[in-house]
């Protein structure tokens, strides 16, 4: 079944059914990340592959997260976030902050290495790379807000192939 979405215009945007819409997305190879947070609101982390860049001036990182997630009102009052780009044997680890595992928030930091940046943000040692950030905007589309971070710190991992997720599959590249 289609959906309606509001559009700026004088009418709505009709667009395309949900599940049609999630077997097209599935076809997009996409980095997998952890990003985790730590501070007042507690310490949590979740896998992501909806994390791009907005801008290098200043660097500015975006993060899309169901509004559903235990996740969200956590990172929310943080304020802060890491978002850390597996390597490619870093499947568990996807797979524990997925909730794949049944292990949730601060349990989850059992599996892999972590150690903090400038936020407080657990950073995975194993990560090919960590964007430590801090929240300059939450933003509500759809069923999903989107979390604007500033980059305030960035450490690079080992060199070598990252984990994406492709086709429903974690693949190698």
């Amino acid at each position: 079944m289609a959906g309606a979405f509001e559009a700026i215009g004088p009418e709505p945007v009709v667009t395309v059914g949900a599940a049609a819409f999630r077997d097209a997305m599935c076809r997009l190879g996409a980095a997998v990340h952890v990003v985790t947070t730590a501070g007042p609101g507690g310490k949590t982390g979740f896998t992501a592959t909806a994390v791009c860049s907005v801008s290098d001036a200043p660097p500015t990182l975006l993060v899309c997260l169901n509004r559903r997630s235990q996740g969200g009102p956590i990172l929310r009052e943080n304020k802060v976030f890491c978002v850390n780009t597996l390597g490619a044997d870093c499947e568990a680890i996807a797979d524990v902050f997925a909730g794949r595992t049944g292990v949730f928030n601060a349990q989850r930091f059992a599996t892999g290495s972590w150690f903090a940046l400038k936020t407080g943000a657990p950073v995975l040692a194993e990560s090919v790379v960590a964007f430590d950030c801090r929240v300059v905007e939450i933003r509500a589309v759809a069923s999903h807000n989107v979390i604007f971070g500033a980059v305030v710190d960035i450490r690079l991992g080992p060199a070598g192939p990252a984990l994406v997720y492709h086709d429903r599959a974690y693949k190698r590249v």
